[in-house]
């Protein structure tokens, strides 16, 4: 590389200027740069060899130009030389590549060039033709908007012609792509001669660059009243934003709803009874059926309301998170440019019953013109989805800003910084003796807390550091059961890219900010019916992870049902059940899994399990739930119990809901043999939709007596859930209120007042 002396950016030396420069021809597409610095003969030039004519070490080949591969060729005629681009099979591409660095402070540059068009028969599209493609490069190598449209020509030239481009240079811009192109042509030839670029004053062509989009804006501001004042006519005749919102008036052709574009295949205007609505239909694997309306704003709109009916079936979602059933939402201003920070996409991965309701509220950007509204099946495995009655309506914007400003601080207020391990603070490592559960001292520990949930529906969780940490500490809690899931500790699940890893410290992360507290954390496997070979898998590598770390339990199962006790213990063939048999574990679980549960699987029981968390070498405890939902324990009484020889023993888990009855039979039968855990309890003043509603008693007599029967017996028990939509709830929202009904009694207990078993259920 030599230096470029005398080369000057208006008042700015250019000594320190560093050219990048390559060729790459292509054949379809390719691209390869590389680096080059004009000399001093260039003069003003930025291109060396910009026309083409050294060759000082005699290869037969221009220099600072790498040898061109089929399609170009170093000419010469009468003296001149040149480069010439030739394609001959149609769809061919050929292309010049050259980047040329150029100071930070430059703004403005000229491209100046001569080249001639032969024989040149373009392409299908209409840029598949003879141009120059220009893309300016920030200093990390990544495109910057702003480039100058590409020269072009789609007829052959008379002869040889010069033309020059002056354009601004993007603020962030520190190099520009220059490349002569034959694109996609059927044939044709271009020679490119005397390229040059150079640096130029950039006032004129900012004052016309500001002209321009004055008279641009000018001409966009007065078509936006127009669009305005149309909405808000819009909005007074029907009070939706919406024209035919509903699918009811056919378009001229009697085919199609009106304002909805025009048919697609896969996209069908469907009647039912007198009802009009449309269906988006997906029936191969990754394909996207999307409708598109652009729904323009009345004047002052600060906030808006979207309200819609829709039906869903037959739905698989896709690979990531976000291919499934919704409704896009982007705004745009008044050049038509998509604004940042559209709202969040409402969005549905599960069938419907039938017809249901929804809606959204969001706020409107004060730049913003239109609305961009795109409802689609994105990406979907398969499914149908039926859309009507689709409504758009201003609405008042301080109850939103209100509660933006409350996320807001309820995200301030869940960042709970990453805790170093604090050793010396942890708690006592357990064991099991008799029906008790000991600590390294032979003290008894008694197990109280609370259900941690989200993360086994969430992979980032929701706000479970700070849950455990006001669990903890405001609410006395000495034990945190944490709910997880083997597809996402594994990195199996949507979206996840780093197979598991964030997951899993966030795992470690919950357990180091218990355990520096005192306080033990149950890894709870949240799994229904019956354990399955990934399950065996995730203890192989979960138990290794937090081998005898002395805050650290080990619940097998989370709910074992629908299986003989013998296939609980040992293992066997689940045979797949009906679906009306199915219906309350569906409640729980996705489409997907619903369907591979329906096939029935070889399931390893809950032993090889407990064995395989044994050969990891971890003695911590192990809980094991029952059957009937982990409620049962009659069959530990009869002679199912587990062997644990090796480790810290076993502790028999409960789940215990309103509808639940003979304690006595199903749960205090092994309290004098086993320690029980009550894993999960809890009530809601809502009856659970999957339950008779006269087999649930209700809140306020049941929960009393049930921390009554705990304490009585003292079980140990984490209550059912630290999270404001899992119910039973224990806390209205992230303020952490308790609830009356059951938060409130859960958290009293925790701080030691005694509540009276009046009687058994």
């Amino acid at each position: 590389m030599r230096p470029i002396s005398g080369l000057k950016c208006e008042a700015i030396s250019w000594s320190k200027l560093l050219l990048l420069t390559a060729i790459l021809t292509l054949v379809v597409t390719a691209a390869v740069p590389g680096m080059l610095v004009a000399d001093e003969a260039s003069h003003r030039n930025a291109i060396t060899n910009g026309g083409f004519e050294a060759d000082a070490n005699g290869d037969q080949w221009p220099d600072d130009w790498p040898r061109g591969k089929a399609g170009t060729e170093w000419r010469e005629e009468a003296g001149n030389r040149f480069l010439r681009l030739s394609a001959t099979e149609p769809g061919t591409s050929v292309v010049v590549y050259r980047a040329v660095r150029f100071p930070d402070s430059c703004k403005a540059l000229k491209l100046t060039w001569r080249w001639r068009v032969e024989e040149l028969l373009p392409g299908e599209k209409p840029w598949f033709d003879a141009r120059i493609l220009l893309e300016f490069r920030d200093a990390d190598g990544q495109k910057v908007t702003g480039a100058p449209a590409a020269p072009h020509l789609r007829k052959v030239t008379d002869g040889w012609v010069e033309q020059s481009l002056s354009f601004l240079v993007p603020a962030d811009a520190r190099s520009m792509e220059i490349m002569p192109s034959l694109l996609e042509v059927k044939r044709g030839i271009i020679d490119i001669d005397d390229m040059r670029l150079e640096l130029v004053d950039p006032a004129p062509l900012e004052e016309q660059a500001k002209l321009v989009a004055n008279a641009a804006r000018e001409k966009q501001e007065i078509e936006a009243a127009k669009r305005r004042t149309k909405a808000a006519a819009q909005w007074e005749k029907s009070r939706n934003l919406i024209s035919n919102g509903n699918f009811e008036t056919a378009g001229k052709a009697g085919v199609w709803p009106e304002h909805w574009g025009s048919p697609k295949a896969e996209i069908s205007w469907v009647k039912e009874e007198l009802n009009h609505f449309l269906r988006l239909r997906v029936t191969e694997p990754g394909q996207t059926q999307m409708v598109h309306r652009n729904i323009d704003l009345p004047p002052g709109t600060k906030a808006l309301e979207l309200s819609w009916r829709q039906r869903i079936s037959d739905l698989k979602p896709g690979k990531e998170p976000w291919y499934d059933a919704r409704i896009m939402l982007e705004f745009k201003d008044l050049a038509g440019k998509k604004l940042n920070a559209p709202p969040s996409a409402p969005y549905t991965r599960s069938n419907t019953e039938g017809w249901v309701d929804r809606k959204v509220e969001f706020l409107v950007p004060e730049a913003a013109l239109s609305l961009d509204l795109l409802p689609a099946l994105l990406q979907v495995q398969r499914g149908t989805f039926d859309l009507d009655d689709l409504t758009l309506r201003p609405v008042a914007a301080e109850p939103l800003l209100a509660r933006a400003r409350q996320a807001e601080e309820e995200a301030k207020s869940a960042m709970v910084p990453k805790e170093e391990p604090k050793t010396s603070l942890w708690p006592k490592v357990l064991h099991v003796s008799g029906h008790r559960i000991l600590d390294s001292r032979d003290q008894p520990v008694w197990l109280q807390g609370v259900n941690v949930v989200s993360l086994e529906w969430s992979v980032a969780g929701e706000k479970v550091l700070k849950s455990a940490l006001v669990a903890i500490k405001d609410w006395n809690a000495n034990t945190i059961r944490l709910p997880v899931k083997e597809e996402y500790w594994f990195g199996e699940g949507p979206g996840q890219k780093d197979g598991g890893a964030a997951y899993r410290q966030l795992v470690d992360e919950v357990i180091t900010l218990a355990a520096n507290r005192g306080a033990y954390v149950v890894l709870d496997l949240h799994r229904f019916r019956a354990p399955k070979p990934e399950h065996v898998r995730f203890w192989s590598d979960a138990a290794a992870r937090y081998k005898n770390h002395p805050a650290v339990l080990f619940d097998l199962f989370n709910e074992p049902h629908g299986v003989s006790w013998d296939v609980w213990r040992d293992g066997g063939f689940v045979a797949e059940k009906s679906q009306a048999a199915n219906a309350d574990e569906n409640t729980f679980l996705t489409p997907e899994e619903r369907a591979k549960a329906q096939k029935g699987f070889q399931s390893p029981g809950m032993q090889a399990l407990l064995n395989t968390v044994r050969k990891t070498g971890a003695k911590n405890i192990v809980i094991v739930g029952g059957l009937d939902w982990s409620y049962d324990l009659s069959g530990i009484a009869n002679g199912y119990g587990l062997s644990d020889p090796d480790g810290n023993g076993i502790v028999y888990s409960t789940h215990i809901y309103p509808w639940k009855r003979d304690w006595a039979g199903k749960v205090l039968c092994v309290a004098e043999k086993h320690p029980i855990f009550v894993g999960e309890v809890g009530a809601d003043l809502r009856k659970m939709t999957f339950i008779p509603a006269d087999a649930q008693e209700d809140a306020e007599t049941w929960t009393p007596e049930m921390l009554g029967l705990i304490q009585k017996h003292k079980l140990h028990w984490t209550g059912f859930s630290f999270h404001p939509k899992a119910s039973p709830v224990m806390i209205t929202g992230w303020d952490y209120t308790p609830t009356a009904y059951w938060g409130q009694l859960a958290k009293d207990a925790l701080s030691g007042k005694p509540f009276e078993l009046k009687r058994l259920r």
